[in-house]
């Protein structure tokens, strides 16, 4: 049973990765901003509390995540695996985690931390083309994602859980060491 947490900058490519992996494990790829559009769509009670906050243009608190991803992992489909993707995204969350694992009796099988060069990272970012993404706010999301993100890769490695992958690659070659990893 594959149950994988994926770390990365904006524009590591985990998402893409975790799309490709979950497909081929024939496992749910779970990242929370899908998560939050599908429960806002559905209209589940979450749904409902995050959707005030989305519209107002306000960052989802981290106990309503908290609960989506408990909802989540609770499904039926998660229970043969999953791949997270964006999640966690500080050392509390991780914390989280853990216990709503246990809480579940589930254990993750590994993180795969995909590190790529902030230059790289910087110009796939503004190769994406988003209105709101220049330079200075690129440069200044990589910021707070180190800050944040940097401590969760401490925090797995003392778990012995922590992988490092170049993702700074071609596309296959990167899928085929998750391949190897997933089999080891």
């Amino acid at each position: 049973m594959t149950k994988l947490i994926f770390l990365g900058a904006p524009g590591a490519g985990k998402g893409t990765q975790a799309q490709i992996l979950a497909e081929n494990l024939g496992i749910p790829h779970i990242s929370t901003g899908e998560i939050l559009r599908n429960s806002i769509a559905d209209g589940t009670p979450l749904g409902i509390k995050a959707k005030g906050y989305v519209d107002n243009g306000d960052l989802v608190p981290d106990e309503l995540i908290l609960d989506l991803i408990k909802e989540r992992l609770g499904q039926e489909d998660a229970q043969k695996g999953w791949i997270l993707d964006g999640f966690p995204r500080n050392v509390p969350q991780a914390d989280f985690l853990t216990n709503l694992l246990q809480e579940l009796h589930q254990i993750c099988t590994g993180v795969i931390n995909f590190d790529v060069p902030d230059d790289v990272l910087l110009k796939r970012l503004l190769a994406r083309g988003r209105k709101d993404d220049n330079e200075e706010v690129i440069t200044h999301r990589l910021e707070v994602y180190r800050q944040q993100t940097a401590p969760l890769i401490d925090y797995y490695e003392k778990h012995q859980l922590l992988k490092n992958v170049n993702g700074d690659r071609e596309l296959s070659q990167i899928s085929q060491e998750l391949e190897t990893i997933v089999k080891s």
